[in-house]
């Protein structure tokens, strides 16, 4: 029997600490008045959802949670999403989670690898030069489908840096950083490009920060 969608929503929400439950509602600004959201309870989320995305409210959710670095939670509820998340290693019944190391609310990779420690150290602008100097011509496809930006966004940055590549990569991270606030942490950029097509190197200088 298919679980229910409100108790499915409260259930991970509730499985949520709070700072990445304040990043949910954060994503969800762009679609739902902030005004709705700011003093929301968890339940009270569920219910906005289940109003604004009728059947499609888990398939909202798991688009923000994989943003947040919380692909386990995604597998653990068996949320619906478009791109299909590989499936836990043998040897979890049930979709459970993996026993990992490590802070259990920092999220972990599927197939029971452990995500890297959190780093609560926020990335600087030089840490994302670096980053910029070796991301190269699939920048855009990394910040639409990795980092979750707006295309148009994209566009308005390439534009703005016709002739410098570099700069154009340096933008856009810019833009995530603001974004993310102070969750733009190395361990949060390492999350969303391990899963890209980027130059290993980028993930060893983020993983060594």
């Amino acid at each position: 029997m298919a679980r229910d969608e409100r108790a499915t929503l409260l259930e991970v929400y509730q499985a949520l600490p709070e700072e990445q439950f304040q990043d949910l509602k954060y994503h969800l600004e762009r679609q739902i008045p902030a005004g709705l959201l700011l003093q929301a309870s968890r339940p009270e989320v569920c219910r906005i959802l289940l109003q604004r995305f009728p059947g499609n409210s888990l398939r909202e959710t798991a688009r923000i949670l994989r943003q947040i670095g919380r692909l386990d939670l995604i597998q653990r509820f068996q949320l619906p999403l478009e791109e299909q998340i590989p499936e836990e290693t043998p040897g979890e019944p049930n979709g459970d989670t993996p026993n990992v190391t490590g802070d259990p609310t920092s999220g972990h990779h599927p197939g029971g690898i452990p995500a890297p420690p959190v780093n609560p150290r926020r990335l600087t602008e030089q840490d994302l030069m670096e980053v910029a100097q070796r991301l190269g011509k699939e920048w855009q496809e990394v910040g639409i489908k990795h980092l979750g930006l707006e295309r148009s966004r994209l566009e308005q940055i390439q534009e703005e840096n016709p002739n410098n590549s570099v700069m154009r990569v340096f933008e856009m991270l810019l833009e995530w950083q603001r974004r993310e606030r102070h969750d733009a942490t190395p361990s949060r950029l390492l999350a969303c490009l391990e899963r890209a097509r980027v130059d290993p190197k980028i993930l060893d200088f983020l993983r060594n920060l």
